[in-house]
This record gives C-alpha cells, structure tokens and sequence, in this order.
C-alpha cells in the first residue's frame, strides 16, 4: 500500500465509495490507513455475504431433500401396482431372465422405507445433526427477540409492570412452549449449550445470586437480554435526556471552573495585599523604632527599646486589630528574619517581662578600616 502513488491511492478509495480530499504529505497517511481499513471491511462484508450464501443453500438443500421425502411414498405406490400388474415371464418363455414379484417387492419396500421421512430424535447423521441445530438456532431466536422485546419495555416506561428485567425461566419457557410448540426438553437444551458455548448470543443467565456465575441449567432462575430492544420513539426520547443531561453537566462543570477561577483570582489579589500591607507594616515599624532610639539618644526617652505590643498599639487602632492581626503578625516575622538593625529581646517593664525592640546603630566603620 505505501507503493501507491497519490492518483492510484484516490481511485481505490473512490472504488470504495470514499470521496477524498486533496492528497498531501499530511494527508497521505491518513487516506492509507481509510484505505486499509475500507479493505478490511469489505472484506469482512464479503465474508459474511459467503457465509450467508452457504447457509441459504444449505437451508434450500434441506428443504428439497425433506420434499423428497415426502412425495417418495406417493411415487412408491404407483411403482409397486405397476409392477403386481406386469406378466411375469418364465426363463424358458422369451430367453430372458427376471427376478420374481417377491424380489421387486422388497426393492421398492427398501426404496420406499429410505424416503420416509425421519425422525431426528434418535439419529445422529449429518442430516439430523443439521436439522436438529437448525431448530435449536431458531429457539434461541425466538428467546433472544422474547428477552430483548421484554428488556426494551422495561427501560421504557415498563407499561406491563414489570419487575426487573431479568425474566423467570418458567415464563419464557411457557412463552416458547405457546409461540413454537416446542418440549421443555429442548428449552433444557437450549440453555445447556448457552451455557457451554463461549459465544456471546445476547442472552444472560442468572442464578439466585447475580454476582455467581451460573454452570448448570437447574441454577438458572431468571434470563436477561444483553441487548434491549426499543421502539423509535423510546430511542429519540433516552437520546434527548442524555444529550440534555451532559450539555448540563457540561454548563454546570464550566459553570465550576469559572467560579474557581474568580475564587482563586480573588485569593491571589488578597495575598498581593495582604503583602502589600504587610511590607507598609514593616516600614512603619522600622520608623517607630529608628525614631524611639533617636529620642533617646537626646534623652527625650528612658529607654533605648521599646515594647513590641506598644508599637503595635501605636500603629493600628482598636477596632482594626482582629483584622489586621495576620498581616501584624507577618510583619514581625519578617523583622526578626530580615531585618538586622533592629533586635528582639527580652525585658521586665513595670514589673512584667516583655518583648522588645531596641534600634541597633551600625557602627562607622568597617573592620577593614580600623
């Protein structure tokens, strides 16, 4: 297939009856892979057209043997009478020889008891085995349509009230009993080879437990189709609710993301003000301090430190501090892990320990230069 050129490659897909489009670098491999799986699907078509042709010639096949044997009494009649009515000839009367009446009765009763036709029930020849398979493969044709017919109208709507789905085998063998006459022998052996076949039919067969696999015919309680069957307007109405139901979903999850959007958007502008806040604290704090320290040092003030919950109180007012606790409590981490010109230590003030600060003044100069 890689050999084809782009003009051979378009008449095998037309022959298909794929119309392609242009035929590019992009679009070559494409159009092979359409090509090879149109290929394997008319292949496939051809296949079951062969298998369908085998089966109605060897229905057709049947069916003229079984009139064969039918209308082979009423030809074995007339054969007979004609031959009690011939003259028999002696050996000595014309030179020729001829078998006496007994021995042509016995042919044509031979013949006659050959096209008779047989009963299967006992027989294990081709002939019967076909026959027999044949009338099995139309049972389980019948249950299959019963089943699925049954499931279809219990998803929609169930109009005859129901249950489940799964159907008791007493009623779809007293449905198959009345629609083909047929034995509970054969319904047994229906099931039997469901259950010994390792094709899927369609069919379902449950036991007292579903989640238990069931191995025997006797520990079948109910059967269920696999494939519900379900009138036109049943299909239109289950679409429209799924397609109404997932375009809501699709609005109600969009609708989600887009509100966790505006959440997350209205986080991170919080956080930038929240930071934002929090460095003007900073600020703020280091004048507080830099300035107690110059007061000071003009002997305006007692101490060189001053107490961390006082520069607080200074700082934020009374109805502002439960508010702006976060951002307070953020902007005396940053000084204890940022900030070296002001230290933290510890106090006693009017007779209590306390946290202060104190304003460290760098020193004028470096090491190098002393």
């Amino acid at each position: 297939m890689a050999g084809l050129s782009d003009l051979e490659l378009r008449r095998e897909l037309q022959a298909l009856g794929f119309q392609p489009g242009p035929i590019t670098d992009t679009t070559r491999d494409v159009y092979r892979n359409k090509l090879r799986r149109l290929r394997g699907e008319a292949r496939l078509r051809g296949e079951e057209r062969l298998r369908e042709e085998a089966r109605l010639r060897g229905e057709e096949r049947l069916r003229e043997e079984a009139r064969l044997r039918e209308e082979a009494p009423l030809r074995a009649r007339p054969a007979a009478a004609s031959l009690r009515a011939e003259p028999w000839l002696s050996p000595s009367g014309s030179g020729s020889a001829f078998a006496t009446p007994g021995a042509f009765g016995d042919v044509g009763a031979s013949a006659a008891s050959w096209l008779l036709p047989v009963d299967c029930a006992s027989k294990t020849d081709k002939f019967c085995q076909a026959r027999q398979k044949a009338a099995l493969l139309e049972l389980l044709h019948e249950l299959y349509n019963f089943l699925a017919i049954q499931a279809g109208n219990f998803e929609c709507g169930n109009p005859e009230k129901l249950k489940s789905k799964c159907i008791p085998v007493m009623e779809a063998q007293e449905y198959l009993a009345n629609v083909t006459g047929n034995s509970s022998a054969k319904f047994e052996a229906a099931l039997t080879w469901i259950l010994s076949s390792n094709k899927d039919v369609g069919i379902w067969l449950k036991g007292e437990d579903p989640s238990e696999l069931v191995t025997t015919v006797d520990k079948v309680v109910c059967l269920e189709s696999a494939r519900p069957r379900m009138g036109v307007g049943c299909r239109l109405s289950r679409a429209l609710f799924t397609a109404v139901t997932n375009v809501l979903i699709f609005f109600w999850c969009l609708a989600f993301l887009w509100g966790l959007l505006i959440l997350l958007k209205y986080r991170w502008r919080k956080l930038e003000e929240e930071e934002q806040a929090m460095y003007e604290m900073v600020k703020k704090i280091i004048d507080v301090v830099q300035d107690h320290y110059v007061d000071w040092e003009q002997d305006m003030e007692r101490y060189p430190y001053v107490g961390i919950l006082h520069v607080r109180d200074t700082l934020i007012p009374p109805q502002s501090r439960r508010r702006m606790k976060r951002v307070w409590d953020r902007a005396v981490e940053f000084l204890a892990s940022n900030e070296s010109r002001i230290q933290t230590e510890s106090h006693r003030v009017a007779g209590e320990d306390m946290l202060v600060w104190r304003w460290t003044k760098p020193s004028s100069f470096s090491d190098s230069e002393r």
